[in-house]
């Protein structure tokens, strides 16, 4: 306990129950409590970083890191280092190369560099490989014409500009080719050729497709959600029950159904044909290109903007609309003024989440989209899996997460995410 003065004022600290002087009583408090709280949060943290962090890391990583020259041609990398890159090295460099070509093939991984190489310079994996299988029959100098003589592209100094490059574990090459650039023999970033130029026209196709299904979501959800909000609760669970059920259904069987009602000879083909709208003999297309994509897309990614969007109505008041009317106001005046303005948050929200949803969106292209409805996921799909240039698939990912976040950035300043309300 603190002393008393004759005239009832304490001095000296206060003190706990125990024994212990209140203030560091108070800190030893705080300090449980924010253990506490760090013990009760750090699965989440854990997940966030093992699921999220950790892989996105890793993928930046990869788009800049590729270490396969080096690794299989090691002392062959060292040298060109120091290599001044002009036309083709001398006997010195044929010499290592022919050393780490043999070892190369002992170990079996000559193929990792000639695909790394073949990236810059395609068709020269057959250069790598072919010299690979007979470099044991150089066994001593001139190693130079010998290389030269056992495949003439190695007197190409394009390949050796390459090589210098490539063995350089950091690069940007791989950002270059996904915004459809590249290095030329001299070292300089230009375009690639018309032919080739595919990644940014991807990039694009997939943006505006995000936006148009977006926008047709919301166009479908505004009324959807207003019916929703404005039923009988016993009535309005029942329609909540038809808007929740694609849920239910496995997202490969909802695409295998409009891959049967869109064919020429599917269901909606038959409607427009029995109503008069398009002639048997002229059916449309609707699969295999943009629209399938769209239209499949719109219908799966519905009920991500009619749930915002209701959740956000349902605490509307119906009097407000009343009140607007009793003043002067028409339906719509009432509309654009009072009610709509209330369901921004949903809006905001709702447009948000899909928009997101559909820019990774990866099944539905790959299945209906045919040629022409491929999106960007679809081909960093590809270069996983199938040329299996992971370095280009991770700067792919890179940069659609970059405009994702630099979309996020414009978002925040335009509507503000504290506007945001998803229930």
């Amino acid at each position: 306990m603190s002393d008393l003065t004759a005239d009832g004022a304490m001095t000296g600290p206060l003190i706990a129950a125990d024994g212990t002087p209140l203030k560091k009583k108070l800190a030893q408090t705080t300090r449980r409590a924010k253990i506490r709280a760090l013990l009760l949060t750090a699965p989440l943290v854990a997940f966030l970083l093992i699921g999220f962090v950790f892989p996105i890391g890793q993928m930046l990583y990869r788009s800049l890191h590729n270490p396969a020259v080096s690794k299989v041609l090691p002392n062959l990398a060292e040298a060109l280092k120091d290599w001044d890159g002009e036309g083709v090295p001398g006997e010195e460099i044929f010499a290592i190369a022919v050393a780490d070509l043999k070892q190369a093939r002992e170990d079996r991984t000559i193929g990792q560099a000639a695909t790394r190489v073949n990236y810059d310079l395609p068709g020269s994996r057959s250069l790598f490989t072919s010299s690979a299988r007979k470099v044991n029959r150089i066994e001593g100098p001139p190693y130079k014409e010998q290389l030269i003589e056992l495949d003439k592209d190695w007197d190409n100094p394009e390949l050796w500009a390459i090589l210098k490059r490539v063995s350089n574990d950091y690069t940007a090459a791989f950002y270059l080719s996904a915004l459809d650039r590249r290095y030329n023999a001299e070292g300089e970033i230009v375009m690639e050729a018309d032919y080739q130029q595919i990644y940014v026209k991807l990039f694009m196709r997939t943006f505006w497709m995000s936006m148009l299904i977006t926008f047709l979501c919301f166009l479908l959800a505004f009324p959807v959600s207003y019916l929703l909000s404005v039923l009988p609760l016993r009535t309005s669970n029942l329609l909540m029950i038809l808007v929740l059920l694609p849920f239910w259904t496995s997202l490969l069987v909802r695409t295998t159904a409009w891959i049967a009602m869109l064919q020429s000879e599917g269901v909606v083909n038959d409607i427009l044909v029995t109503v008069g709208l398009v002639a048997d003999e002229n059916r449309a297309q609707l699969i295999y290109n943009q629209t399938g994509t769209i239209i499949a897309m719109t219908h799966i990614l519905l009920p991500f903007m009619i749930l915002p969007l209701y959740s956000v109505m349902k605490t509307i008041p119906p009097s407000l609309m009343r009140a607007a009317r009793s003043l002067g106001a028409n339906s719509f005046t009432a509309f654009r003024r009072v009610y709509f303005p209330q369901t921004v948050p949903g809006i905001a929200a709702g447009t948000l989440l899909v928009f997101i949803l559909s820019i990774g969106f990866y099944i539905t292209p790959a299945l209906v989209g045919g040629q022409d409805g491929q999106m960007i996921s679809n081909l960093i799909a590809f270069h996983m899996q199938s040329s299996l240039n992971w370095s280009l698939a991770a700067a792919l990912g890179g940069i659609l997460l970059a405009s994702v976040l630099v979309l996020y950035w414009l978002y925040n300043r335009l509507i503000g995410v504290d506007n945001l309300k998803f229930g």
